[in-house]
């Protein structure tokens, strides 16, 4: 899975510190100076992580993060200059996973959103292997191999396998999944969803019409089972 992260804050100053910081610590950065520039990303293609200001040109941080809550789980950092208690609680009660009162440092930036980065995806390992059957993923390489052959995945394709292993045992929604792999504001069909879990058990199902690993859960969606963590 990728590291990409979307700012929302009208401070481009601010914002191409911030940018410049995150991207010298391998992370993928993308500003937006706008709830509306916000979306048109996030319609774009999914985002691991979203940096929230408040205080926005044309809508509110909150209410932005109440609509995002109700299409996806992307973890949320609010940076505001708002400082109260009840600001914070805010935050957090209305789905933020958590809360960066401005002015804040560069380092102490880049320490919470490693660590809320771990918390999720299990980033910062230095190596994460995930064996099923025949299929060996490396999703820091993002690389597949398959009885010793490699796998020509999409980069779709394997952020699709990727968030399935991050949820392994889980059945997860259609709209879940579409809103986290393809963006919370994404223009997409179910079928489309469809015909990527379709590609991904014909690479790497032994009977891609009888899915030992990729399973359908009838009137919710898909769910991986099984896999071992190297």
């Amino acid at each position: 899975m990728s590291k990409k992260i979307l700012i929302v804050d009208d401070d481009k100053d601010l914002s191409y510190i911030m940018a410049k910081m995150l991207t010298g610590h391998g992370y993928e950065v993308v500003c937006s100076y706008s709830v509306e520039e916000a979306e048109e990303q996030l319609a774009k293609g999914a985002f691991q992580l979203i940096l929230l200001d408040i205080n926005l040109p044309d809508s509110d941080g909150y209410e932005f993060c109440e609509r995002i809550r109700r299409m996806s789980s992307v973890p949320v950092i609010f940076a505001s200059a708002r400082t109260a208690e009840n600001d914070r609680i805010k935050g957090y009660d209305i789905g933020g996973d958590d809360y960066l009162s401005k002015p804040y440092s560069m380092k102490e930036l880049l320490s919470h959103v490693n660590a809320l980065m771990r918390r999720t995806y299990g980033f910062g390992h230095e190596e994460e292997k995930i064996t099923f059957g025949s299929v060996v993923v490396d999703k820091n390489a993002r690389t597949v191999v398959r009885s010793g052959k490699a796998v020509n995945l999409s980069l779709r394709e394997f952020d699709l396998l990727s968030y399935l292993l991050d949820n392994a045992g889980t059945a997860m929604p259609k709209d879940r999944i579409l809103a986290d792999v393809w963006g919370s504001f994404a223009d997409c069909e179910p079928s489309t969803l469809t015909v990527h879990i379709r590609w991904l058990r014909e690479k790497l199902e032994d009977d891609p019409s009888d899915p030992r690993y990729i399973k359908t859960v009838r009137g919710v969606g898909y769910m991986f089972s099984g896999g071992d963590k190297t």
